[in-house]
Protein backbone atom coordinates (compact mmCIF):
# COMPACT_ATOMS: atom_id res chain seq x y z
CA UNK A 1 0.00 0.00 0.00
CA UNK A 2 2.85 2.28 0.63
CA UNK A 3 4.58 1.85 -1.96
CA UNK A 4 1.51 2.33 -4.37
CA UNK A 5 1.24 5.45 -2.74
CA UNK A 6 4.47 6.77 -3.55
CA UNK A 7 3.52 5.95 -7.36
CA UNK A 8 0.05 7.58 -6.86
CA UNK A 9 1.60 10.47 -5.31
CA UNK A 10 4.55 10.64 -8.31
CA UNK A 11 2.15 10.24 -11.11
CA UNK A 12 -0.03 12.60 -9.58
CA UNK A 13 3.38 15.60 -9.77
CA UNK A 14 4.25 14.22 -13.56
CA UNK A 15 0.68 14.79 -14.56
CA UNK A 16 0.76 18.37 -12.49
CA UNK A 17 3.89 19.55 -14.31
CA UNK A 18 3.35 17.55 -17.91
CA UNK A 19 -0.29 17.90 -19.20
CA UNK A 20 -0.58 21.39 -19.71
CA UNK A 21 2.44 20.72 -22.32
CA UNK A 22 0.88 17.96 -24.02
CA UNK A 23 -2.37 19.71 -24.19
CA UNK A 24 -0.32 22.65 -25.53
CA UNK A 25 1.18 20.37 -28.21
CA UNK A 26 -1.28 18.15 -28.80
CA UNK A 27 -3.48 21.71 -29.91
CA UNK A 28 -0.45 22.50 -31.86
CA UNK A 29 -2.18 20.43 -34.62
CA UNK A 30 -5.65 21.53 -34.08
CA UNK A 31 -7.40 22.68 -37.34
CA UNK A 32 -9.43 25.21 -35.66
CA UNK A 33 -8.36 28.04 -33.56
CA UNK A 34 -10.31 27.95 -30.38
CA UNK A 35 -9.99 25.14 -27.78
CA UNK A 36 -12.06 22.70 -29.42
CA UNK A 37 -10.69 19.87 -31.61
CA UNK A 38 -11.65 20.25 -34.94
CA UNK A 39 -8.88 17.96 -36.44
CA UNK A 40 -5.65 17.16 -37.26
CA UNK A 41 -3.40 19.46 -39.34
CA UNK A 42 0.22 21.31 -39.98
CA UNK A 43 -1.09 23.92 -40.92
CA UNK A 44 -0.32 26.42 -37.96
CA UNK A 45 3.60 25.00 -38.43
CA UNK A 46 3.66 26.47 -42.24
CA UNK A 47 1.86 29.88 -41.09
CA UNK A 48 4.70 29.67 -38.32
CA UNK A 49 7.29 29.43 -40.61
CA UNK A 50 5.81 31.89 -43.24
CA UNK A 51 5.52 34.68 -40.62
CA UNK A 52 8.31 37.20 -41.13
CA UNK A 53 8.27 38.27 -37.71
CA UNK A 54 8.19 35.52 -36.06
CA UNK A 55 11.51 34.28 -38.07
CA UNK A 56 13.26 37.25 -37.21
CA UNK A 57 12.54 36.31 -33.24
CA UNK A 58 13.86 33.27 -34.16
CA UNK A 59 16.97 34.19 -35.25
CA UNK A 60 17.64 36.93 -32.91
CA UNK A 61 17.19 34.14 -30.20
CA UNK A 62 19.31 31.63 -32.02
CA UNK A 63 22.02 34.49 -32.65
CA UNK A 64 21.93 35.90 -28.77
CA UNK A 65 22.05 31.97 -27.86
CA UNK A 66 24.90 30.95 -29.81
CA UNK A 67 27.00 33.99 -29.34
CA UNK A 68 26.00 34.00 -25.25
CA UNK A 69 27.18 30.30 -25.10
CA UNK A 70 30.13 30.33 -26.85
CA UNK A 71 31.42 34.14 -24.77
CA UNK A 72 30.16 32.44 -21.41
CA UNK A 73 31.89 29.07 -22.10
CA UNK A 74 35.28 31.07 -22.80
CA UNK A 75 34.50 33.40 -19.73
CA UNK A 76 33.53 30.81 -17.15
CA UNK A 77 36.29 28.31 -18.19
CA UNK A 78 38.95 30.72 -17.59
CA UNK A 79 37.43 31.61 -14.73
CA UNK A 80 36.81 28.16 -13.09
CA UNK A 81 40.84 27.78 -14.11
CA UNK A 82 41.66 30.79 -11.99
CA UNK A 83 39.22 30.10 -9.16
CA UNK A 84 41.06 26.43 -8.56
CA UNK A 85 44.34 28.22 -8.72
CA UNK A 86 43.29 30.51 -6.06
CA UNK A 87 44.51 29.00 -2.31
CA UNK A 88 42.67 29.25 1.35
CA UNK A 89 39.63 31.28 2.28
CA UNK A 90 39.68 33.54 -0.74
CA UNK A 91 38.84 31.04 -3.55
CA UNK A 92 35.60 29.92 -1.32
CA UNK A 93 34.54 33.68 -1.53
CA UNK A 94 35.43 33.96 -4.75
CA UNK A 95 33.39 30.90 -5.69
CA UNK A 96 30.30 31.74 -3.52
CA UNK A 97 30.06 35.16 -5.56
CA UNK A 98 30.39 33.75 -8.67
CA UNK A 99 27.13 31.55 -7.99
CA UNK A 100 24.98 34.88 -6.76
CA UNK A 101 23.40 35.10 -10.33
CA UNK A 102 22.25 31.69 -10.13
CA UNK A 103 20.25 31.74 -6.95
CA UNK A 104 19.64 35.71 -7.80
CA UNK A 105 15.92 36.20 -8.48
CA UNK A 106 15.63 36.37 -12.21
CA UNK A 107 13.11 39.72 -11.77
CA UNK A 108 16.04 41.24 -9.54
CA UNK A 109 18.79 40.62 -12.13
CA UNK A 110 16.60 41.96 -14.72
CA UNK A 111 15.71 45.25 -13.24
CA UNK A 112 19.38 46.11 -11.93
CA UNK A 113 20.50 45.31 -15.76
CA UNK A 114 17.77 47.54 -17.09
CA UNK A 115 19.24 50.35 -14.89
CA UNK A 116 22.63 49.81 -15.26
CA UNK A 117 22.15 49.92 -19.38
CA UNK A 118 19.49 52.56 -18.95
CA UNK A 119 22.34 54.82 -17.40
CA UNK A 120 25.10 53.95 -19.44
CA UNK A 121 23.07 54.47 -22.47
CA UNK A 122 22.83 57.95 -21.13
CA UNK A 123 26.25 58.91 -20.67
CA UNK A 124 27.63 56.87 -23.96
CA UNK A 125 24.17 57.75 -26.39
CA UNK A 126 23.38 54.34 -27.36
CA UNK A 127 19.68 52.68 -26.65
CA UNK A 128 19.17 48.96 -25.21
CA UNK A 129 18.91 46.26 -27.72
CA UNK A 130 20.80 43.16 -29.12
CA UNK A 131 24.32 44.11 -27.49
CA UNK A 132 22.66 44.42 -24.28
CA UNK A 133 20.57 41.66 -24.21
CA UNK A 134 23.63 39.26 -25.27
CA UNK A 135 25.87 40.74 -22.88
CA UNK A 136 22.52 40.26 -20.01
CA UNK A 137 22.75 36.98 -21.01
CA UNK A 138 26.57 36.40 -20.85
CA UNK A 139 26.53 37.53 -17.58
CA UNK A 140 23.59 35.24 -16.29
CA UNK A 141 25.41 32.03 -18.37
CA UNK A 142 28.61 32.43 -17.19
CA UNK A 143 27.98 31.16 -13.46
CA UNK A 144 26.86 27.82 -14.99
CA UNK A 145 29.89 27.14 -16.87
CA UNK A 146 31.90 27.98 -13.88
CA UNK A 147 29.53 25.53 -12.00
CA UNK A 148 30.30 22.66 -14.53
CA UNK A 149 33.79 22.85 -14.86
CA UNK A 150 35.21 23.50 -11.35
CA UNK A 151 34.00 20.02 -10.40
CA UNK A 152 36.43 18.41 -13.31
CA UNK A 153 39.66 20.49 -12.20
CA UNK A 154 38.90 18.94 -8.90
CA UNK A 155 39.09 15.60 -10.07
CA UNK A 156 42.15 16.26 -12.34
CA UNK A 157 45.07 14.45 -11.61
CA UNK A 158 47.37 18.08 -11.60
CA UNK A 159 50.64 15.63 -11.43
CA UNK A 160 49.87 14.70 -15.34
CA UNK A 161 50.18 18.33 -16.29
CA UNK A 162 53.23 18.87 -14.51
CA UNK A 163 54.60 15.46 -16.34
CA UNK A 164 53.65 17.63 -19.56
CA UNK A 165 55.98 20.10 -18.20
CA UNK A 166 58.99 17.80 -17.20
CA UNK A 167 58.41 16.22 -20.66
CA UNK A 168 59.31 19.37 -22.51
CA UNK A 169 56.02 21.30 -22.58
CA UNK A 170 55.44 25.06 -22.30
CA UNK A 171 52.34 25.82 -20.08
CA UNK A 172 50.18 26.79 -22.60
CA UNK A 173 50.77 23.46 -24.76
CA UNK A 174 50.70 21.69 -21.34
CA UNK A 175 47.17 23.41 -21.38
CA UNK A 176 45.75 22.05 -24.49
CA UNK A 177 47.54 18.74 -24.19
CA UNK A 178 46.07 18.01 -20.75
CA UNK A 179 43.89 20.12 -18.86
CA UNK A 180 41.56 21.12 -22.04
CA UNK A 181 41.22 17.39 -22.45
CA UNK A 182 40.34 16.32 -18.96
CA UNK A 183 37.92 18.96 -18.27
CA UNK A 184 35.92 19.30 -21.78
CA UNK A 185 33.20 17.06 -20.86
CA UNK A 186 32.50 20.18 -18.70
CA UNK A 187 32.90 22.75 -20.50
CA UNK A 188 31.04 20.81 -23.14
CA UNK A 189 27.64 20.51 -20.69
CA UNK A 190 28.60 24.61 -19.52
CA UNK A 191 28.08 25.33 -22.77
CA UNK A 192 24.96 23.34 -23.33
CA UNK A 193 23.39 24.54 -20.51
CA UNK A 194 24.28 28.32 -21.23
CA UNK A 195 22.77 27.36 -24.59
CA UNK A 196 19.44 26.33 -23.09
CA UNK A 197 18.85 29.23 -20.37
CA UNK A 198 19.86 31.82 -23.02
CA UNK A 199 17.57 30.25 -25.34
CA UNK A 200 13.72 30.34 -23.37
CA UNK A 201 14.78 33.35 -21.18
CA UNK A 202 12.44 35.80 -20.52
CA UNK A 203 12.43 37.76 -17.81
CA UNK A 204 16.03 39.39 -18.17
CA UNK A 205 15.57 39.65 -22.10
CA UNK A 206 12.20 41.49 -21.61
CA UNK A 207 14.21 44.04 -19.34
CA UNK A 208 17.19 44.90 -21.27
CA UNK A 209 15.85 44.41 -24.52
CA UNK A 210 14.33 48.06 -25.43
CA UNK A 211 11.62 48.72 -27.57
CA UNK A 212 12.41 47.14 -30.71
CA UNK A 213 14.70 44.15 -30.10
CA UNK A 214 12.56 40.73 -29.68
CA UNK A 215 13.44 37.48 -29.16
CA UNK A 216 10.80 34.17 -29.33
CA UNK A 217 10.09 33.99 -25.40
CA UNK A 218 8.96 37.95 -25.78
CA UNK A 219 7.02 37.11 -29.32
CA UNK A 220 5.33 34.45 -27.45
CA UNK A 221 4.01 36.78 -24.65
CA UNK A 222 3.34 39.11 -26.90
CA UNK A 223 0.74 36.44 -29.03
CA UNK A 224 -0.70 35.50 -25.99
CA UNK A 225 -2.00 38.84 -24.99
CA UNK A 226 -4.06 38.64 -28.33
CA UNK A 227 -6.69 36.42 -29.19
CA UNK A 228 -6.02 32.99 -29.19
CA UNK A 229 -3.05 32.27 -31.69
CA UNK A 230 -2.51 28.46 -32.56
CA UNK A 231 1.05 29.52 -34.14
CA UNK A 232 1.83 30.26 -30.33
CA UNK A 233 0.65 26.93 -29.57
CA UNK A 234 3.28 25.87 -32.44
CA UNK A 235 6.29 27.80 -31.43
CA UNK A 236 5.75 27.00 -27.57
CA UNK A 237 5.77 23.18 -28.36
CA UNK A 238 9.12 23.43 -31.05
CA UNK A 239 10.54 25.63 -28.28
CA UNK A 240 10.40 23.01 -26.00
CA UNK A 241 11.18 19.92 -27.66
CA UNK A 242 14.21 21.77 -28.77
CA UNK A 243 15.40 22.57 -24.81
CA UNK A 244 13.89 18.83 -24.10
CA UNK A 245 16.17 17.53 -26.76
CA UNK A 246 19.11 19.43 -25.32
CA UNK A 247 18.95 17.99 -21.84
CA UNK A 248 18.66 14.74 -23.38
CA UNK A 249 22.23 14.80 -24.89
CA UNK A 250 23.19 16.55 -21.72
CA UNK A 251 21.73 13.92 -19.32
CA UNK A 252 23.12 10.86 -22.76
CA UNK A 253 26.18 12.50 -22.22
CA UNK A 254 26.37 12.77 -18.09
CA UNK A 255 25.25 9.11 -17.90
CA UNK A 256 28.20 7.98 -20.41
CA UNK A 257 30.99 9.57 -18.42
CA UNK A 258 30.01 7.99 -15.04
CA UNK A 259 29.82 4.37 -17.00
CA UNK A 260 33.15 5.25 -18.55
CA UNK A 261 34.69 6.40 -14.87
CA UNK A 262 33.11 3.29 -13.42
CA UNK A 263 35.08 1.34 -15.99
CA UNK A 264 38.35 2.97 -15.35
CA UNK A 265 37.49 2.66 -11.70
Amino acid sequence: MKKFSHKLYFGLIMAFLYLPLIYLIAYSFNDGKTSVWKGFTLKWYVALFQDTQIMQSLYNTLLVAVLAALFATILGTLAAIGIHNFRGGFRSVVQNVSNIPIINPEIVTGVSLMLLFTMAGVMLGFEMGFVTVLLAHIGFCTPYVILNVTPRLKRMDVSIYEAALDLGCSPVKAFFKVVLPEIMPGIFSGMLISFTYSLDDFVITYFTRGSKFQTLPIQIYTMTHQRINPKANALSALLFVTILLILIIINIRANKESKAQKAHV
